[in-house]
């Protein structure tokens, strides 16, 4: 048998072994016999290097050394997940989706695995890129890392797409772990506080043999594509597991909502039997096309809900309450606990909210208190026990002064949160503004952190984000940990954000209330700055999904002169303040004053391109029929419901033929 011959065959053969023992935890030989082939296939690989294939087994072994991680663009966003503690929590969501969808739904209920979210890209079967969740819009490629995963498929089996995407989480088993820490003790060193922080971290390793060490897993749970050869998520859990996948198999297909919250107890009970840190349960509309119709909300899928299981609780004492001041100059209380050890991690801190939450906790320093993650993320305190209280210990007062600039603080009628009217003056809002302004969703500044925002502000190089545009090497390089080369990046990047689109140059404003999604909003209706600086109230609240308390902060922003001076600035230094003529060539005002609904399948046009269709040509297009519905676009399968009722209502039910004709 010749050369070629002996790798591709050793290398299918590995490959299912390796299905069958991390996939399937069926081992057909011993690990001394798969390591014997595995040497085997590095020598030949070695005297051939004309043979190398990317996805082959030896690249488990790592080695490859990867010093930065590139940012990548997701292509289809990964959202996160709304959350629910409570059965009429649930109730009121399947409340919400059936006035929406038509039919009976169905729900597919998987555990929820508490790891790293990992997006993989496949061609033709192979794994070309994987990439992190990153913010939902863009995460970093961390594809060498990933591929020493050995529940990871390099080469796919069976029937797969030509293009697409699948999605799970990176965990590290309980036994994993518990053995990882042992060596660490064993050596001096401290062990990790909890398995999902380690997974995460894991995969930020730059030596992928370190990688190749820990015994992580990838637990599928999503595929991402145009179109899918699936009907059903349920469906794709079986797909996935014939593609070579590792799909756990406590998934149900629930009928109704009584099958679901038993599934619930079950698990909230079980849980603890399983390998891997589990959080909660995913319930998912098991219909793809059910879930097309719902959509999406600025944040979350509408067709999926995480039921939460009850946080972890811990008692400690409040020693202190300290403020913080935001970059809006809103004011946050703060506890500062005695450390104690809660989830998995070492909690020292929580948040207050505002005044109100202190007087109906009536919490006081000294007090002790009973603390849980909310979601298991976020402590926060839920219930002070008064009995352990001191007689003499004095009621909580809420601070009148700004803690930075010692500036009257001032709340609103109807507002929760104290606020440092000191704008321009107060150094953590200024720090802030220009710490949102240069973040991954707004302008993505490389080479540009918020430490060194800070040492710019407090070393009085800038004072507002236009002054970034001044910056020159010679300025920066006296700072401290900044070397010839960083000052160099950081100057390339501030020139390189002069690219980023309008509408997250709108978002990096800081404007209040006007985050990603009304921004886009905003961009979309006004084209242009100078456009929206001279809206008034009455022509904001008219754009859709812009209410009086959006239009208000955006005239009261517009109307200080330090802003439009800034504002003057950033369009002298040439950074994006209109849509490009590009993005303007591809839309129109054919559907203006228009809205739609669009239901069914579609054959020329997916879904979320006919949506975006209406959207660039003016349109609106809106989740539910009613007497502002101008037309509903009808594919194959449309609900008999809405149908039902957009004849009663008399509204056009028009073809996709009939929609592209509108906007050819």
């Amino acid at each position: 048998m010749n050369p070629e011959q002996q790798i591709k065959e050793l290398r299918e053969e590995l490959r299912e072994h390796n299905y069958k023992y991390y996939v399937l935890d069926n081992p057909v030989i011993s690990d001394y016999e798969f390591d014997l082939k595995l040497k085997q296939l590095q020598e030949l690989e070695a005297a051939h290097p004309e043979f190398y294939d990317p996805n082959s087994p030896t690249v488990r072994v790592g080695g490859e050394v990867t010093k930065n991680f590139n940012t990548v663009t997701h292509e289809f966003r990964m959202y996160s997940l709304d959350n629910s503690y409570s059965k009429d929590d649930l109730l009121d969501w399947v409340k919400r989706i059936r006035k929406l969808v038509d039919g009976e739904i169905q729900y597919t209920c998987e555990l929820k695995y508490d790891g790293a979210s990992m997006n993989l890209t496949y061609e033709n079967g192979k794994l070309i890129r994987a990439v992190t969740r990153g913010d939902g819009f863009q995460g970093d490629e961390v594809t060498t890392n990933v591929k020493t995963i050995k529940s990871v498929p390099l080469q796919l089996k069976g029937d797969y797409p030509e293009k697409f995407e699948m999605r799970g989480e990176i965990v590290l088993p309980f036994e994993g772990f518990k053995k990882m820490n042992l060596e660490r003790i064993d050596i001096g060193e401290e062990p990790y506080r909890n398995p999902r922080n380690t997974a995460s971290g894991s995969l930020k390793l730059q030596d992928s043999s370190e990688v190749a060490r820990r015994p992580l897993e990838f637990l599928w749970y999503s595929m991402k594509a145009n179109r899918l050869p699936v009907a059903t998520q349920y469906e794709s859990l079986q797909k996935a597991r014939e593609w070579g996948f590792k799909v756990p198999e406590v998934a149900k297909l629930c009928k109704n909502l009584d099958e679901v919250l038993e599934f619930i107890e079950y698990w909230d009970v079980h849980r603890h039997e399983m390998p891997y840190e589990t959080d909660g349960v995913v319930i998912k509309v098991n219909q793809l096309q059910q879930q097309e119709e719902l959509g999406y909300t600025a944040k979350s899928p509408r067709w999926a809900m995480a039921y939460k299981f009850k946080a972890e609780s811990a008692v400690t004492v409040l020693n202190k309450i300290t403020y913080q001041v935001g970059r809006t100059g809103a004011i946050t209380p703060v506890a500062n606990l005695e450390p104690v050890q809660l989830a998995g991690t070492i909690v020292k801190r929580a948040s207050l909210h505002n005044a109100d939450q202190i007087a109906k906790l009536d919490i006081r320093e000294g007090d002790t208190v009973f603390v849980e993650k909310g979601g298991e993320i976020i402590p926060k305190i839920t219930a002070v026990d008064t009995s352990k209280r001191a007689p003499s210990t004095p009621p909580t007062q809420y601070i009148e002064h700004c803690p930075e600039c010692e500036t009257p603080l001032e709340r609103k009628e109807g507002e929760a949160q104290h606020y440092c009217p000191n704008t321009d003056g107060c150094p953590p809002q200024i720090i802030g503004r220009i710490q949102h302004y240069i973040s991954r969703k707004a302008m993505d500044i490389e080479g540009l952190g918020g430490e060194t925002v800070a040492l710019l502000v407090t070393n009085g190089l800038i004072k507002n984000y236009a002054d970034l545009y001044d910056l020159t090497m010679e300025q920066v390089i006296p700072l401290e940990r900044m070397a010839e080369k960083s000052a160099e990046n950081l100057v390339k990047g501030i020139g390189a954000s002069k690219q980023i689109p309008f509408e997250r140059v709108l978002f990096a404003l800081g404007i209040r209330y006007v985050g990603e999604t009304v921004a886009k909003k905003l961009a979309k209706h006004y084209k242009s700055i100078d456009a929206l600086m001279e809206a008034s109230a009455e022509m904001l609240v008219n754009v859709d999904e812009i209410g009086e308390r959006i239009a208000e902060s955006v005239i009261t922003f517009f109307a200080s002169e330090d802003n439009k001076t800034i504002i003057r600035r950033l369009k002298d230094y040439g950074v994006q303040l209109e849509i490009s003529a590009e993005k303007l060539a591809n839309q129109t005002d054919k559907l203006q004053g228009n809205s739609f609904v669009v239901s069914g399948v579609f054959e020329q046009v997916s879904r979320t391109e006919l949506k975006k269709l209406i959207e660039d040509n003016g349109g609106k297009v809106s989740g539910s029929i009613s007497g502002k519905t101008s037309y509903v676009v009808a594919g194959e399968k449309m609900g008999p419901s809405k149908r039902t009722k957009a004849e009663e209502l008399g509204i056009p039910i028009i073809s996709e033929e009939d929609f592209l004709a509108m906007i050819s």
